[in-house]
């Protein structure tokens, strides 16, 4: 009985805890190498077949007249009885078509004996299928989407001891896939430190599960323990060749991390910052420092790379036109219907090239996202900003309007500003960074409107997109992301508005403060984007 409660409160503990991922190298022969990406290859097969199974079941489901009544009578009906019965004939139709978990667990088992790929690694792939029918289902998906071809999904086991076995050899973590062994390229004092937590866990896990457990118990505290929850392995293409890398899920906080000198590289603030993330800038706040610049940028620019990717891309383009062009119109649009596209050796090595720079982009635009963050939790510890709303701004414009002159306004919006300058993937890591390290995150109200409000009036005035550098009443010329980003500083927790003492009181120091960052970005022309300060 004891043995039975004692399991109980374990799960329970697993399942609470917290959770991290260790990425490192395989050690891995380069032929070991090409048959997991092979097995890659197979798991995507695999994975598009299941989609198209599914996608034709979700289909004949959304056709059905009754299925599409049913859906609008549970969205527009506030009573929970009459919602619980729409809700009970929803799953029992989705049931009669096939559109269920079980139905895709089921219908996966056959198609990964067909390419033969491990059982463990197959249900994976079905559940990963199953989380896009459910966003169709239950969220804001239209569609199921296949894998292109040359995509290389991970190759997953959700258990430690199935799939990707995990042992210790000589002191080190050693790794099984198939009849095939393989370690992990320890390469700095991080991966050093988290290797040897789970060595340490290993040894004595009984005791430690304990320790775990207790705690839980008397304190309601998880510790961490870092148990080796699971192992991923990730195929990527890189300079032409191929590499595999280990996510490597572990249970418990991420070790701190250190600098050559043994000093923690980074260090955690106290007080309140107020950040205004733009669709290409972030202009934040804090007790000790204000600051204006662009997103996902780490040295003088990424424009000169963003603008080699689409020199690429215009390149192939054309050499795609070239040797096809039984498939464009007259005018130069693709023609309808089924097309075989044939591709010369000269296209494929743009391809390859154009694939190599989006990745160094994609590569050097995360680790920007981090140092950014990284740079804002050591100024504070309670981060202020507004809803995201990058996902919004990205839609085209549905109205067609005309201009004074009578021309068509575009109706493209921010879509490419938001793909390179990661907007949204910023403030995700922002409330990931603050949550985990003890900070706090706070999303303002959309009645709060920063970017409207002028303290010296005390009053909301409605401004215009294009007005970036804007005069209060009192005739205070101020950047406009900068002086919304002073209002979210000045946010007042209790009341979730913008505390107009705080607003008075701090104005005259951090107006100085931007003053001296507007010189800088002048002196040492920095351009930055939309921002509406010229540079000679």
């Amino acid at each position: 009985m004891i043995d039975k409660e004692y399991k109980k409160i374990l799960k329970q503990y697993h399942k609470l805890s917290d959770r991290h991922i260790l990425v490192a190298e395989t050690d891995m022969p380069y032929s070991d190498v090409l048959k997991v990406v092979n097995l890659s290859d197979h798991i995507r097969k695999a994975g598009n077949e299941l989609v198209g199974l599914m996608r034709k079941n979700y289909d004949q489901l959304m056709r059905t007249k009754r299925y599409r009544k049913l859906l609008f009578l549970y969205g527009n009906t506030e009573d929970k009885d009459k919602r619980k019965i729409y809700a009970n004939q929803l799953n029992e139709m989705q049931k009669a078509y096939h559109v269920t978990w079980d139905d895709c667990r089921k219908s996966m088992i056959p198609i990964g004996k067909k390419y033969g790929v491990d059982a463990v690694f197959a249900l994976t792939k079905a559940e990963d299928v199953w989380r896009g029918v459910e966003k169709c289902l239950y969220g804001k998906g239209n569609t199921i989407h296949f894998s292109k071809y040359g995509e290389l999904p991970c190759i997953r086991a959700k258990q430690i001891n199935r799939g990707i076995p995990m042992s210790v050899k000589d002191g080190k973590l050693q790794f099984k896939l198939g009849k095939t062994s393989f370690g992990i390229q320890v390469s700095d004092r991080f991966q050093q430190d988290e290797v040897n937590a789970i060595l340490s866990y290993l040894t004595e896990s009984e005791n430690v599960d304990h320790k775990a457990v207790n705690t839980l118990m008397e304190d309601a505290y998880c510790i961490d323990t870092y148990r080796p929850c699971y192992a991923t392995l990730v195929p990527k293409m890189i300079r032409g060749r191929y590499r595999v890398y280990l996510h490597l899920t572990i249970e418990g906080k991420a070790k701190p991390k250190y600098d050559k000198y043994g000093n923690p590289r980074h260090k955690y603030g106290k007080g309140m910052i107020g950040a205004d993330i733009g669709t290409q800038t972030v202009a934040y706040t804090s007790d000790t420092e204000v600051g204006l610049k662009n997103l996902s940028e780490r040295g003088n620019s990424i424009q000169t790379s963003e603008r080699k990717e689409r020199l690429l891309y215009r390149a192939m383009d054309r050499s795609r036109r070239a040797t096809n062009p039984h498939n464009y119109n007259d005018d130069g649009t693709v023609k309808k219907g089924h097309k075989t596209w044939k591709y010369s050796n000269h296209y494929k090595k743009l391809k390859a090239k154009h694939a190599e720079l989006c990745r160094i982009n994609a590569v050097n635009r995360q680790l920007a996202i981090n140092e950014d963050v990284n740079h804002l939790r050591s100024l504070g510890d309670t981060f202020v900003t507004e809803p995201k709303n990058a996902s919004k701004l990205m839609k085209r414009a549905k109205e067609t309007t005309k201009d004074a002159k009578g021309k068509f306004n575009k109706k493209k919006r921010f879509g490419k500003s938001i793909k390179n300058r990661c907007p949204s993937g910023f403030q995700t890591a922002i409330e990931e960074k603050f949550k985990v390290t003890g900070g706090t995150y706070i999303e303002v109200p959309n009645n709060y409107r920063a970017s409207q409000y002028d303290h010296t009036a005390d009053e909301y005035i409605k401004k215009k997109l294009s007005d970036r550098m804007y005069k209060l009443t009192d005739g205070t010329l101020v950047q406009r992301d900068w002086y919304s980003s002073f209002l979210l500083y000045c946010y007042d927790d209790v009341t979730q508005k913008i505390d107009k003492d705080k607003c008075m009181k701090e104005f005259e120091k951090c107006y100085n403060k931007e003053k001296a960052l507007i010189a800088r970005i002048k002196a040492h022309k920095i351009k930055v984007l939309n921002s509406g300060i010229k540079i000679a």
